[in-house]
């Protein structure tokens, strides 16, 4: 039977409850709209680990979307999709699977947006496979390094325009294949970088029963594991996105990479199967083994009622049963988990805060869209972050974003608008959708729904201006003042609820940013984010 544990006062969350259920046991999430007590970390930001052996999900909260986990020895690496923001390929490092630090970048050149990307090492080197996609088509890349930490190569074109979300793979034979979408897979060259044969197609699928509620069929984001003699391919069907049963992992063996490929009896894997569930829309997953011999999954689903948050990297543990298959163990994983064997590498995360006193644009920092010589316009002058002017309006201004994990929270930002220069603050999902203020430091310019609309300001000296935006569960509010300490409140209000990828696609998430447009500069002091309750 499960057993309840009451953790008192664990972090300063007094009252925390944790329900551990017993192998093959579902664990019930919390009911619709009910609050769970989660540990803060770095400016309050959400983190897993509660302090007590267990953690709670997210493991990486905010837009954290198709994670490649890689174990190399007593160390954990991982990347994810960065789609329109470059630097692209984030990574991260880990050696429990829960603490996270960021360790730079894999991609600065832009081959366009960015989908699931696959970390491996093979004979020493590292290789990130991804697809790229513009508006003039699409293909599937790789970039190598022989430190983790970079350098990185420049993307090197695999020439398959027809497929994404390649997956890495060594047969019994000794050779390199790519898994990719739709159940088709590819010889590599022994250098990993060109491919070495026609595309095969392997694996059917698995069909999900005709009344689940999915968004559609997509078969996509295999990855393959090898265990105990078998390979097993594990991949996400129903739909990224769309309603939020549709996502699920499904898996399928064979003892040949070439195949046959059996499906997994009792797939799928993972489900969401309620809205009423924590998270909504869980797959595209990876296997690991951590240092104890425990085997865990790492995916992505959405917050409940959280669309604009993105996809939140997920970790479920799973077992090895009899007949050679796995089964999920986390429930809906909607109350803490016992943490995976390994030591924490120090405070998870990274601040989001910058003081521009870096000579360098801060991890938390990435531009949307941005076009081949966009980090020419970044300088670094006494303590400010000086951004040339792009453009007219956020849409076309390629605005530096920082991924937000929290329900609610709070930026601000001290602003210097040359003459010719638009400057603002913003959340922003979009080039399509973002919303807040900014001003040329004779107007405001409010910023809603994606569009523009004037209103007057009494400029403050100098063009200095600074702006408070604050975040609360979609709602947004914007203060802005002449001295940093006096604020006054906009006159507008706006709901958010709206800006994400069901509304105008794009699988992305909302942002706090700061952009430059027009013909001058804009100089940025002191950017603060702080989480709210």
């Amino acid at each position: 039977m499960s057993r309840t544990i009451v953790l008192l006062a664990c972090l300063g969350l007094p009252g925390l409850v944790a329900v551990l259920a017993p192998a093959g046991a579902a664990v019930p999430g919390p009911a619709a709209g009910a609050a769970l007590e989660r540990a803060r970390g770095i400016e309050g930001q959400r983190q897993a680990d509660l302090g007590d052996g267990t953690f709670l999900n997210p493991i990486l909260a905010g837009d954290h979307p198709d994670p490649s986990v890689l174990r190399d020895g007593d160390d954990y690496y991982l990347t994810l999709s960065s789609f329109d923001a470059y630097p692209g390929l984030p990574l991260w490092h880990s050696r429990d699977l829960v603490n996270w630090q960021p360790v730079g970048h894999a991609i600065t050149t832009s081959v366009g947006s960015i989908w699931a990307p696959d970390l491996v090492r093979h004979e020493g080197r590292y290789y990130i496979y991804f697809p790229g996609r513009t508006d003039a088509g699409r293909s599937n890349y790789v970039v190598w390094a022989d430190d983790i930490r970079g350098p990185w190569s420049e993307p090197v074109d695999l020439h398959l325009p027809d497929h994404i979300d390649p997956g890495h793979a060594v047969g019994e034979d000794g050779e390199r294949y790519l898994f990719l979408s739709g159940g088709d897979y590819v010889q590599l060259a022994d250098d990993g970088l060109a491919t070495a044969g026609e595309v095969k197609h392997v694996y059917d699928g698995w069909r999900y029963p005709e009344e689940w509620v999915v968004e559609s069929y997509s078969q996509e984001g295999p990855k393959i594991t090898r265990h105990d003699g078998w390979y097993y391919m594990i991949t996400a069907v129903g739909g990224t996105a769309g309603p939020p049963t549709g996502h699920m992992v499904i898996v399928a063996r064979s003892r040949s990479i070439h195949g046959p490929w059996e499906n997994d009896p009792n797939n799928p894997v993972v489900r969401t199967e309620s809205v009423d569930e924590q998270w909504w829309s869980r797959g595209h997953a990876t296997l690991v083994e951590d240092a104890a011999g425990q085997w865990w999954m790492m995916y992505h689903g959405y917050e409940r009622g959280f669309w604009t948050l993105g996809r939140q990297a997920l970790l479920e543990p799973v077992e090895w049963t009899d007949d050679g298959w796995f089964v999920a163990r986390g429930g809906d994983l909607g109350h803490p988990l016992p943490k995976p064997a390994g030591d924490a590498i120090g405070r998870h995360g990274m601040a989001l805060s910058d003081d521009f006193d870096a000579d360098r644009l801060g991890h938390q920092w990435a531009f949307y869209s941005p076009g081949a010589d966009e980090m020419a316009r970044i300088s670094f002058e006494e303590g400010a972050l000086v951004l040339q002017g792009k453009g007219e309006t956020p849409r076309d201004a390629s605005p530096l974003t920082a991924i937000a994990g929290d329900q609610a929270y709070q930026v601000e930002v001290e602003m210097e608008i040359e003459p010719g220069a638009v400057g603002g603050a913003l959340l922003f999902y979009s080039d399509r959708l973002y919303a807040g203020l900014g001003s040329n430091g004779k107007d405001f310019i409010m910023h809603r729904y994606g569009e523009e609309r004037p209103a007057r300001l009494a400029p403050g000296p100098g063009g200095r201006l600074w702006l408070r935006l604050t975040h609360d569960r979609h709602v947004l509010t914007i203060h802005h003042s002449r001295d940093g300490r006096n604020w006054e409140k906009y006159g507008v209000q706006m709901e958010v609820s709206g800006y994400h990828h069901n509304t105008v696609g794009r699988f992305l998430s909302l942002r706090p940013g700061i952009y430059a447009a027009g013909d001058g500069r804009v100089r940025f002091h002191a950017y603060r984010y702080r989480a709210l309750d």
